[in-house]
């Protein structure tokens, strides 16, 4: 039997489950990486855009509605100097439009602009197939139960912090 098997038991011994513990945080690592890094490569390529810029305008979108610099931070929590510069490469390209504040100039709200929601929604369909693509080997079955495991996972993980 590979290390790659299935246990069949429900839980692991006392013995092997620090082990199975590491093995299954590198496996979600190394996946969690492979895919982000064929995205990164793929929306460079494809659309001459970054993962970040992706991101951001995701969120507006998601948002259907201008955010503040600190919201847009706050929702794909990075700092705002970190937004900044995706928004400011947003703008140049014409994606989003930065407006002040009407009752506090040093708040921009920033909003997807015509061309930023095209855009956006031609990138995420692709996006969305992109994904699709990388799965294709994994059966619905199997995607239900990587989904029911990773969901338990969360909660347990999130129970600890």
């Amino acid at each position: 039997m590979s290390d790659d098997s299935p246990d069949t038991s429900t839980r692991p011994s006392h013995q092997t489950r620090p082990k199975q513990s590491l093995r299954l945080w590198l496996r979600l690592l190394a996946c969690e990486g492979l895919v982000e890094q064929t995205v990164r490569t793929r929306l460079r390529t494809t659309f001459e855009i970054t993962l970040p810029q992706f991101d951001v305008l995701s969120e507006l979108e998601h948002a259907g509605a201008a955010l503040t610099m600190s919201q847009l931070s706050q929702n794909l929590m990075v700092s705002n100097g970190n937004v900044t510069g995706v928004v400011d490469r947003l703008e140049r390209d014409g994606y989003v439009r930065r407006a002040a504040s009407p009752t506090d100039r040093r708040v921009q709200f920033i909003k997807l602009t015509d061309k930023g929601v095209d855009a956006f929604r031609q990138i995420a369909d692709v996006h969305e197939q992109w994904i699709t693509d990388l799965f294709a080997d994994l059966t619905s079955n199997e995607i239900k139960a990587l989904i029911t495991g990773l969901t338990k996972a969360k909660e347990s993980i999130a129970a600890k912090l």
